[in-house]
């Protein structure tokens, strides 16, 4: 249908012969034709709804680069300062399982204002926390508004997307977004320079409402579902106790935060809430996490494989910060200028991630690039005051280049084989596996700079080379999953011809 609404507008449209007899019509009534609405709408949307994840990958990259200096406005130690970091993700991961069945609801346009809403409130609240406490109470309302906000918008786009589009939707959808990690480190840097840090969390409030505003501009309403059943309430409590205690025991393991009992009893708790709720999946029409969708072989290998991955890089954003501010002794604005690197890799690498798709196949694309993120995770652990600013700035953009190459392939191969009426679970279930990847990473990152220190009081260069190694071979940890896809898979998606067809390859070549 779209490639005849071309035709007619470039005059190929088919005609009869009498009418190709006829000189064409000029009216003047009538306005000169738009671009094709299924692409310019599309494009509009994604860039509407993409304003949330400018908004969070500002917020979390200016709070990186600010990590050294909260801990010295708080006067607690810098390892602890991870808890700013993963009760945010934390919140996500517990809040993020409501987001589609509210999406439905009262519908996704509704859901996603009011989440906005939500998290603004919550980065205000943060400029005015005096203590590690307040701050963590903050970041959990950010969360909640987070919960419900990300995961909606990815869903607005991935629902009015046509398959064949998608890869282009989401390059869309994720190119604002871009922009948080490019200019949030130098700009965080920039404002712990003339400013106080709550000028970080206060940042968001301008492009918040400027990103609300484009929303009620460019996404149309949707009619809210009232059909839907009833919220899964018990579901809901019980994967959140599961979620929540598996992060606690992480987030506590080897910092003596709680007694070893404690501990204990936490992670029995979580184990026995998450045990329930596979039972009660098990009977549920609708549960809040959909566990049956992993039958799916792509959705499984992205979720298990990004899993890992996450697991692995999350520590950086923790890690980097203070490598480079309390073991280097650099200034905020000197780190993110280094820091910067990794942004502009990201960005660089967004044009290639669909020919490279099309060229190589998903198979062969997340493999190579989770080799090269392995392997560039653990680079920053050699860093020292001898290395040259410029080799740290050239691994960075490397990093950066190689996780979003991974990133995009495993995010779009996730829904390759998802039915489009499930594409809502998906999305949920795939939101919370890459929250609890992160928080986990975070806490993983923060034990092992823990355990590396050992009794010495201050963080020397050396004492990261070790934990930077460790989230670098967890990351290794997903290639085997990538190899065990199949060949073609998601081939529809990327546009690659398929090995096993060998018409379309002849015709392909000519």
């Amino acid at each position: 249908m779209h490639d005849n609404a071309r035709d007619a507008r470039s005059g190929r449209g088919l005609r009869s012969p009498a009418d190709r007899r006829k000189p064409p019509v000029v009216s003047t009534d009538q306005p000169a034709p738009s671009p094709d609405p299924s692409v310019l709408g599309t494009r509009l949307i994604s860039l509407a709804v993409a304003s949330a994840l400018l908004m969070e990958f500002i917020d979390s990259t200016a709070l990186s680069t600010a990590l050294p200096t909260l801990a010295h406005a708080f006067r607690v130690d810098p390892i602890h300062l991870k808890l700013a970091l993963t009760s945010y993700i934390l919140a996500l991961a517990v809040f993020t399982p409501a987001s589609g069945w509210a999406a439905e609801r009262f519908g996704a346009r509704r859901v996603f204002l009011t989440a906005m809403i939500v998290f603004l409130t919550g980065s205000a609240l943060c400029g005015l926390s005096r203590n590690l406490e307040a701050l963590v109470a903050s970041r959990i309302l950010q969360g909640i508004g987070g919960a419900m906000m990300t995961p909606v918008a990815r869903l607005i786009v991935v629902g009015s997307t046509p398959k064949d589009k998608l890869i282009r939707a989401m390059g869309w959808f994720t190119m604002p977004a871009l922009v948080g990690p490019l200019i949030g480190p130098p700009l965080a840097g920039l404002v712990l320079s003339v400013a106080d840090w709550p000028w970080i969390f206060y940042l968001n409030l301008p492009i918040g409402l400027l990103g609300m505003t484009a929303v009620m501009r460019f996404v149309p309403k949707s009619q809210p579902n009232k059909e839907m059943g009833r919220f899964d309430t018990l579901g809901f409590l019980l994967s959140a106790i599961a979620i929540s205690g598996l992060v606690v025991v992480a987030e506590t393991a080897g910092l003596s935060l709680l007694p070893p009992w404690a501990q204990a009893a936490v992670l029995a708790l979580s184990l026995g809430a998450g045990w329930l709720y596979l039972r009660k999946a098990k009977v549920t029409p609708r549960p809040i996490l959909d566990l049956a969708l992993l039958k799916y072989r792509t959705y499984r290998a992205s979720l298990l494989g990004g899993a890992f991955v996450r697991l692995g890089i999350g520590a950086s954003p923790f890690l980097l910060p203070l490598l480079l501010q309390v073991a280097l002794g650099w200034s905020p604005l000197k780190a993110s200028a280094v820091t910067l690197g990794t942004g502009v890799g990201t960005l660089i690498a967004r044009p290639f991630a669909a020919a490279g798709l099309k060229r190589f196949g998903f198979r062969t694309s997340l493999a190579v690039f989770v080799i090269a993120t392995a392997v560039l995770t653990a680079a920053p652990g050699f860093f020292t005051l001898a290395t040259p600013m410029a080799v740290m700035a050239g691994a960075l953009f490397l990093a950066g280049f190689a996780r979003s190459n991974q990133f995009i392939a495993t995010n779009t191969i996730a829904y390759a084989d998802v039915p489009q009426p499930r594409v809502a679970a998906a999305s949920t279930l795939a939101a919370v596996a890459q929250q609890v990847g992160l928080a986990l990473g975070v806490s993983f990152g923060g034990l092992m700079l823990h355990l590396a220190r050992g009794h010495q009081a201050h963080l020397t260069p050396d004492r990261f080379t070790w934990p930077f190694v460790a989230i670098g071979l967890v990351t290794l940890l997903a290639l085997p999953v990538y190899l065990r896809l199949d060949r073609d898979a998601g081939a529809e998606i990327s546009g690659r011809v398929r090995a096993t067809d060998p018409l379309a390859q002849r015709s392909s070549d000519r």
